[in-house]
Formats: structure tokens, C-alpha cells, sequence
């Protein structure tokens, strides 16, 4: 696997993820899958903060020219999107990129 950046915080998350998927499988909302990770985030010793607006800024523009919202920011450093469907589209990759 290539290094990821914020590496260590990075795989706990996987990893509590992960661990959401293997107790819950497939077929809920979204914001059951948001609780579960919020539980297991905890758990991991990661603070983390839930559905945090962020504004959105470009290139030398002095005022954020959009808002998105953030599923989770953890560590104040990786921001976690979730998604309850079957695949991945390219407007899930759009979101987060």
C-alpha cells in the first residue's frame, strides 16, 4: 500500500470503519453508518467533529465562494466522507476531491 498522509491517524479510521462493515453489512442510512463510526472513532482515541460546514475559497479570492459539509473532520487533519450505496460514483469523487 503506498504511505498515506496522516498515515497513523488514517489507518485507525480505516480500521474502525472497516470494523462498522463487518458488524452492521450493507442496507442503512447513512446516518446509521455515521453513528456507528462516530462510536468507533471514539473508541480509537481519534477526536473527531460531525457534519462541520467548511467554506470554500479560490485561488486569491478573499470570500469563500461555496459551503460543503463535512460528514467527519478527524484530528483536525482528514476529512471522512460517508456513502451508503452499492458503488461509488463520479459524483461521490467530486465531493471529497
Amino acid at each position: 500500500m503506498a504511505e498515506l498522509k496522516h498515515g497513523d491517524i488514517t489507518k485507525k479510521i480505516l480500521g474502525a470503519a472497516f470494523e462498522v462493515h463487518k458488524f452492521l453489512g450493507n442496507g442503512f442510512q447513512e446516518v446509521i453508518y455515521q453513528r456507528a463510526l462516530a462510536y468507533e472513532l471514539d473508541r480509537a482515541g481519534l477526536a473527531f467533529a460531525r457534519e462541520i460546514w467548511q467554506d470554500i475559497y479560490y485561488k486569491d479570492l478573499h470570500k469563500p465562494i461555496g459551503r460543503r459539509r463535512a460528514d467527519f473532520v478527524v484530528e483536525g487533519v482528514v476529512l471522512v466522507e460517508l456513502k451508503a450505496v452499492k458503488e461509488i460514483e463520479a459524483a461521490h469523487w467530486a465531493q471529497v476531491l
